[in-house]
C-alpha cells in the first residue's frame, strides 16, 4: 500500500479527497493535517466519513511520506513548502493555484509539472510534482482542447460557466450564505477570473492563441460546473465531433454525448461530458464536471493513478448522484 497524507483536510475538497483515498484499493491514509482540528475525529468536519476511519487531524506531518496532497487554499502551498522539508521521493500534488503556471513552477529543485492528463499524460507519467489544474479551468480545457490542437480556434472563444457554491470553499463570505444563495444568480470576476491564465498557457502550447471572453457566474446549486462555448467553426458538425472523439480516445474520463447534457449526470463522479452543437457558423461546445471531482479531488486521484502506473480509474469508478 502508498501511504498519504493530505494537508489541508477539513475543507470541501479535502473531505472529498479523503473519502477518495478510503475507498482507493492501493492508497493508505496515514495523516490529515488541519491547524484548527487538531485531535478531533475527521468525521466531526465530514459527516459523510462516519465510522471509515479511526484517523484524526494532527498538526504533525510524516515527512517520508509517500504522497502528499496540499489543499492549503491559493497562495498557501509555497509557503507549506518552505516550513516543512518533505522527502525528495515523495510525490506531491498540489490543489492550490501556486505552481500552475510555468513561471513559477519550480520549487527546492522539483519542477510541478500542470496535471490535467488529457493535455499531457506523457508528462505526468515521469513527475513527482503535480500542479492539480484549477475546477472551472478543467472544464473548459476540456471543452477546447481538441480545436486548439487541430487550429481550429481562429476566432474570439466565448465562454459562460457556472459554479455551485462549494466553488466559493468552506469559509464562510457575504455570497456563500444559504440566504443569499438561494433562489439566486451573479456573475464574478468577469474577464479576469484567475483561471483564464491556465487555459491561455494550455491552448498556447498547443499552437492557438485565440482571444477568450470568460464570465463565470454563481449558481443556486451546491456542487457542479456547467460550462458553455462557442466560436466560429467552418467545418460539419461531424467532422468536428470526429476531432473531439479521436482527441479524446484514450482518456476514459472525458466522453462525447450525442444527447443534450445536464449538470446532475456527472455529480459525485469522475468524468466531464461534452456535447457538441452547431447553428450556422457558430459551434457551440458544452461541458459539465464536478467541481469537487474531476475539477479538484478526483483529477488528483487520477493524477497519482497515472503516475503509479496504476488503471487510470482505480478508485475512481464512480456513479454520478442523477436523482
Amino acid at each position: 500500500m502508498i501511504r498519504v497524507g493530505v494537508v489541508g483536510g477539513s475543507g470541501y475538497t479535502g473531505g472529498e479527497l479523503i473519502r477518495l483515498i478510503l475507498q482507493h484499493p492501493f492508497l493508505e491514509l496515514d495523516f490529515v493535517y488541519s491547524r484548527s482540528k487538531e485531535g478531533e475525529k475527521i468525521s466531526t468536519c465530514h459527516a459523510d466519513l462516519l465510522g471509515q476511519t479511526e484517523v484524526k487531524f494532527t498538526k504533525k506531518i510524516n515527512k517520508n511520506i509517500d504522497v502528499v496532497y496540499l489543499c492549503l487554499g491559493h497562495g498557501n502551498s509555497l509557503e507549506f513548502l518552505k516550513n516543512n522539508n518533505l522527502s525528495k521521493k515523495t510525490l506531491i500534488v498540489d490543489l492550490g493555484n501556486d505552481f500552475r503556471l510555468k513561471s513559477g513552477s519550480s520549487f527546492n529543485g522539483r519542477n510541478f509539472v500542470y496535471g490535467l492528463p488529457e493535455l499531457q499524460k506523457e508528462k505526468i507519467k515521469s513527475s513527482d510534482s503535480i500542479a492539480n489544474p484549477g475546477c472551472f479551468a478543467t472544464a473548459i480545457q476540456l471543452s477546447i482542447l481538441p480545436l486548439a490542437q487541430n487550429q481550429n480556434l481562429k476566432s474570439t472563444l466565448h465562454v459562460n460557466a457556472t459554479t455551485g457554491s462549494t466553488g466559493a470553499g468552506i469559509s464562510l463570505n457575504p455570497t456563500s450564505h444559504f440566504s443569499w444563495r438561494n433562489n439566486n444568480f451573479s456573475w464574478y470576476k468577469p474577464f479576469k477570473h484567475q483561471h483564464i491564465k491556465e487555459i491561455y498557457q494550455s491552448v498556447n502550447q498547443l499552437g492557438s492563441n485565440p482571444k477568450i471572453n470568460f464570465l463565470p457566474n454563481r449558481g443556486n446549486f451546491t456542487r457542479g460546473i456547467f460550462s458553455t462555448c462557442y466560436t466560429e467553426y467552418n467545418g460539419s458538425l461531424n467532422d468536428v465531433k470526429k476531432i473531439y472523439k479521436s482527441f479524446y480516445k484514450e482518456h476514459p474520463f472525458t466522453l462525447i454525448s450525442e444527447n443534450e447534457i445536464s449538470l446532475k449526470s456527472v455529480i459525485n463522479s469522475n468524468y466531464c461530458f461534452l456535447h457538441l452543437y452547431k447553428h450556422e457558423n457558430i459551434l457551440l461546445i458544452t461541458s459539465i464536471l464536478d467541481n469537487l471531482i474531476k475539477g479538484a479531488a478526483g483529477q488528483a486521484i487520477q493524477n497519482t493513478n497515472i503516475i503509479m502506473g496504476w488503471e487510470e480509474d482505480a478508485g475512481l469508478q464512480l456513479k454520478a448522484s442523477t436523482f
